[in-house]
């Protein structure tokens, strides 16, 4: 059915593309890559939403919480379950897979993460599985838009836009955000995109934003009318708020990659399952608004209805005053860290957006209101509840733009934008004093072996060492006399011969300028050896180093050849004059 459908679609789009220049096709292309990607937000919101309606039907307006508590062992169970026996384990999750597989593999992602990310997130999330949806909307609209381009024969440059519009796309729709979606991917996915790249982007963002707004309406989606406006004499408080969210945001990202760890480190699946579940379960009892994306509850801290956060929980006897009711939300701020760390490492498929923001919201609320029932101050809390969010968005995904610029969309306005910046820059500050890299740029450093901090670390990473051999030196034994040398010197048209022993093995480098010295003296043709002639190298590069560690040997030993070994043994030289090449090609193609 989906090959018909794809090949019904395809046929006038290649006739367009006949008819259209090549950049009125590519606009069209940002548009259908908008729509599609919005399209999938909007099906998995709707997936989700109408699993958990089912969820709430069943276990009655969470009357029955042990069965409520339950439910997200099923959905845990259910992914699996698809990712076994369906995906066969191949799940590309986070961020830091589609940045490699721009850097590494020409921006190509498989087929079939246009679908796995909605059916294995839907199932988590929708059963109560604590993280969001947001990221794997992301990892979807971005095999959307490379598996458009490769289907219609774009190019490199054209394939890597296209997959920041499927991005861009589903983040404008999950939050009828599109100014968030396109700053989502000029941070975090793309941070090398060109200036030729923002209109595309914009325009599936706006696509996307746009479905979302005629499909949802305010059915699904995350939005706030913003209660009170701003105030100059409360900066003070948001500077507190904002070093306050860096620190939380420091601790999600320490606490989430610990727990995550302890959990995949059980290394049965079903046991792992099992524990996860349980885990859950135990919490759902005691904190019932950890249960799915928690959107539902933000909004009702943002209307000053958190009260009846409480009720579902087994501990609500026990809360019977306002005191105690801080102290209740005050432990989701660390509790969602650990659920979400839970949820995904046993097995289910979300990411950290939501709980992000999840986190911020209750923060926000319970710094704001301790402060107005204390007297210290008088503040307005929903505005501190939704400033908070910013902060440990921005916190957690390095992303401050993203994370201003998404809170002043929900709100309708742009009321809010001093503090929000105020915010954020402090969290960003604060957790970079720490942790110079996010936990997604942690993972794509360790993935590719190299850090990727600036833009020269990136452009040359996308390099492989491999590809850049030159393998036509000439090499010599070093039992070798020097009439052999000569005619292997006669022959060549390098200055630099690779000395291999009987095993492959590099033994030394002879370089022309020292056999000149003899080699006009036929009287030593017999008697000089290799050998005696040989270097031993300024420096060996591994084939399997990454290009970065290359270039610091090249500046060390002030060489513009090195050799290159692979377990040993020698295969062939790295020149500065082919890395510089390749490099400036690579500007080229980002240009």
């Amino acid at each position: 059915m989906l090959a018909f459908l794809h090949s019904l679609i395809k046929k006038p789009i290649l006739y367009l593309r006949k008819k259209l220049s090549d950049r009125n096709f590519f606009i069209l292309s940002a548009i259908l890559v908008g729509l599609t990607s919005g399209a999938a937000a909007i099906i998995l919101k709707y997936i989700v939403h109408t699993i958990a309606t089912f969820v709430t039907y069943s276990s009655r307006n969470y009357e029955n919480l042990v069965l409520f508590a339950c439910f997200p062992l099923v959905g845990i169970v259910l992914t699996v379950i698809y990712l076994k026996f369906f995906l066969k384990e191949r799940l590309r999750r986070g961020s830091a897979e589609i940045v490699y597989a721009v850097m590494k593999n020409s921006s190509t992602l498989p087929r079939h993460e246009t679908y796995a990310h909605l059916v294995t997130s839907g199932l988590t999330v929708g059963f109560g599985g604590s993280v969001g949806l947001e990221s794997p909307m992301v990892s979807t609209g971005s095999a959307i838009g490379a598996n458009y381009a490769e289907a219609y024969g774009l190019s490199y440059k054209e394939r890597t836009i296209l997959l920041g519009c499927g991005a861009a796309a589903g983040i404008a729709a999950a939050f009828n955000a599109p100014i968030a979606g396109v700053l989502f991917v000029i941070e975090v996915l793309l941070a090398d995109v060109a200036a030729s790249a923002f209109i595309p982007l914009i325009i599936a963002a706006a696509t996307g934003a746009l479905m979302s707004k005629i499909v949802l309406q305010e059915g699904v989606i995350l939005s706030f009318s913003l209660q009170q406006p701003f105030n100059y004499h409360n900066v003070p408080y948001y500077i507190i708020l904002g070093l306050a969210a860096g620190f939380v945001a420091l601790f999600y990202s320490r606490a989430f990659a610990w727990v995550d760890k302890k959990i995949t480190g059980i290394r049965n699946n079903w046991t792992r399952v099992a524990v996860g579940g349980t885990l859950l379960f135990v919490l759902l009892l005691l904190f019932p608004p950890l249960f799915g994306e928690g959107y539902d509850t933000i909004k009702q801290l943002s209307v000053m209805d958190a009260s009846s956060l409480a009720d579902a929980s087994a501990l609500r006897h026990l809360i019977n005053s306002e005191g105690k009711l801080l102290m209740f939300l005050g432990a989701l701020v660390v509790l969602k860290t650990i659920a979400a760390a839970i949820t995904v490492g046993s097995g289910g498929n979300g990411g950290s957006f939501a709980p992000s923001l999840f986190i911020g919201a209750y923060l926000g609320y319970v710094f704001s209101r301790i402060l107005n029932i204390t007297g210290v101050t008088q503040i307005p809390e929903s505005n501190f509840t939704l400033v908070a969010m910013a902060g440990i968005l921005s916190g957690v995904f390095y992303a401050p733009l993203t994370a201003i610029f998404l809170i002043a969309e929900l709100t309708g306005g742009y009321e809010l934008m001093i503090p929000l910046m105020i915010v954020s820059s402090l969290s960003l500050i604060v957790n970079h004093l720490f942790e110079p890299l996010s936990p997604e740029q942690k993972r794509l450093s360790k993935k590719m072996n190299l850090a990727v901090e600036s833009r020269d670390q990136r452009l040359l990473s996308r390099l492989d060492i491999r590809s850049l051999i030159e393998t036509n030196f000439a090499s010599v034994h070093p039992n070798e006399s020097l009439r052999s040398l000569i005619r292997v010197i006669a022959s060549s048209s390098r200055n630099a011969f690779p000395v291999v022993g009987d095993e492959g093995k590099l033994e030394g480098i002879v370089h022309l300028d020292k056999v000149r010295k003899v080699i006009f003296d036929a009287s030593r043709y017999d008697a000089v050896y290799v050998r005696d002639l040989m270097d031993k190298p300024a420096a060996v590069i591994n084939a399997d180093e990454n290009l970065l560690q290359a270039i610091e040997k090249f500046d060390k030993s002030d060489q513009w050849n090195l050799p290159v070994v692979e377990e040993g043994k020698y295969i062939g030289f790295l020149s500065k004059s082919s890395i510089l090449t390749r490099y400036r090609k690579e500007l080229q193609e980002l240009a």
